[in-house]
Formats: C-alpha cells, structure tokens, sequence
C-alpha cells in the first residue's frame, strides 16, 4: 500500500499545481475626471503621513500582483523617492469596536491598520512613472484640512495643480480571499505632497467613498467627500491586476477524488 501513499502526495501536489485563470484586471475605475485630489503620503523627516483609501470587491480568491493609480505632483522638480501600497479590510474588522468616536461614523471605512504593506524600500514593491498631463488641475484639495469630530467639515482646500502621473507597480503575488477590501497608496516626495486623484465610480458591484486621516487623526478615518467637504462623494484612479486561485480546501479536494478513483480502479 505504499504506493497509495506516495501517489496521494503526488496527486496533492499536482493539485496545488493546476493552472489558474491568466493574470486579469480586477477593478479599474478610470481616468481621472478632475475632481478632487487628496494627501497620500507615507512618514518621512518632518513630514506627516497621510493615507486615503478606496475600496475594491474580490468575489473570489484572488493573487494580486500588480496595478496602477494616478496622482498629481505638485511641486514643480519634485523627484519620487518610493512608493508604498496597503491592503484594509473594511471596520470593524482589525480595530478596536466601539471606535473612540473623534469622528462622525466608522461604518463602512477601512479598518484601524493595514493587514498587508508593500513598500518599494524593501524590494518587495517595483514601480515606474509616466507623465500623462504637464498640468492637470483638480477643482478642490484636502492636504491639512483633517480634523477631529465637530470639526472635520472645511470644505477642503481649492484648486491644485501640477503634474498628472502614472504609477504602474507590480508585486510578489498577495493571495486575498473573497473579501472586501481598501488600497491604499503613497507616494513619497522630495519635494511637497502627492496627491491621489479622483476618478468616477466604478460600475458593477457595491462601492464605497474615499476615506482619509493623517497621524493625527489615526486610527480614524474622515470621509472626503460627506465629512470633510461635502462634495461628492469621490472615488480615485486606481487599477488592479491578479489571479484568480482555488481554494487550498478545493484543491485538496480535488487531490483525493482523483486518489479515490485509482484506487476504484486497482481493486477493480
């Protein structure tokens, strides 16, 4: 019966093996239309981090490896120094519940921490650019406007405007299962801030605003467009690309259906 062993290995391994579905876009919600742009930083000397997020649906389990987003430099000569990308899932979710109330409502906004970051500063992340406008300008702003609960209406900053770019960035496959989730980008300057830029909302499956906070205002989250200029809301320009892959438990499955029907067929 040692045969049955060693080919039950086998066929296990051959089933973590089986080819899946060609690396595909998982959500892209379009170019940029114009309408606002938000702080999106990473902590660096003398300068606070700043996150926004959007949100993505994943029906099933699915290898990101890759993707896109769109912002605006606004510094003229600001060179790029690193890019850092986030995964939350949605609150309550990795976070302390009830939330301390600093803000109007957690419902539906990404979680107290990131359960996965990937930064191009330890060669887990690669990146490049692409100018696509020498001067784009985005109707209204929220940099420092972030504030506390009853104080996070500013109705943002103005117009900015700078350098429209693509960031295109790939990743060592990250396997997520069917899930809601947030992404997150930042983008880290030598020079001034950078900024994520809004874009439509997506069609297809239920979406939610964009969210921002500062280290000040973390581990809440302000909404852009209900909470904090009441506009909107907003979505951002994001794209992702990845691979559908089969549940561990499916393809064990399948492994032992296949050892059920040969060893059928050496009794019979």
């Amino acid at each position: 019966m040692r045969w049955i062993a060693t080919l039950a290995s086998a066929i296990v391994l051959c089933a973590y093996a089986l080819p899946v579905k060609a690396d595909s876009v998982v959500i892209n919600t379009g170019n940029p239309n114009g309408l606002m742009a938000t702080a999106s930083q990473p902590s660096s000397a003398g300068k606070l981090e700043f996150e926004t997020a959007d949100d993505f649906i994943l029906s099933q389990n699915t290898a990101i490896t890759g993707g896109t987003f769109i912002g605006l430099l606004p510094t003229t000569g600001a060179n790029v120094l690193g890019v850092t990308i986030e995964f939350y899932r949605v609150f309550p979710q990795d976070s302390t519940n009830p939330p301390n109330g600093n803000v109007l409502t957690r419902v539906n906004s990404p979680s107290d921490v990131a359960f996965d970051t990937r930064s191009s500063s330890s060669s887990n992340l690669t990146f490049t650019t692409a100018v696509l406008n020498n001067n784009f300008t985005a109707a209204n702003s929220v940099v420092n406007g972030i504030h506390p609960s009853p104080n996070q209406f500013t109705g943002g900053e103005g117009p900015v405007s700078g350098q429209e770019v693509l960031f295109t960035f790939s990743i060592n496959p990250d396997s997520l299962p069917a899930n809601h989730y947030f992404f997150v980008p930042q983008v880290q300057l030598s020079d001034g801030t950078f900024l994520w830029l809004s874009a439509p909302k997506p069609n297809g499956p239920p979406d939610l605003q964009t969210w921002i906070r500062d280290s000040n205002l973390d581990p809440n989250w302000s909404r852009v467009g209900t909470d904090i200029t009441h506009q909107g809301p907003f979505n951002a320009a994001f794209s992702l690309n990845g691979t559908a892959t089969p549940e561990p438990s499916t393809l064990l499955l399948i492994g032992f259906g296949l050892l059920g029907l040969v060893t059928l067929k050496r009794r019979g």
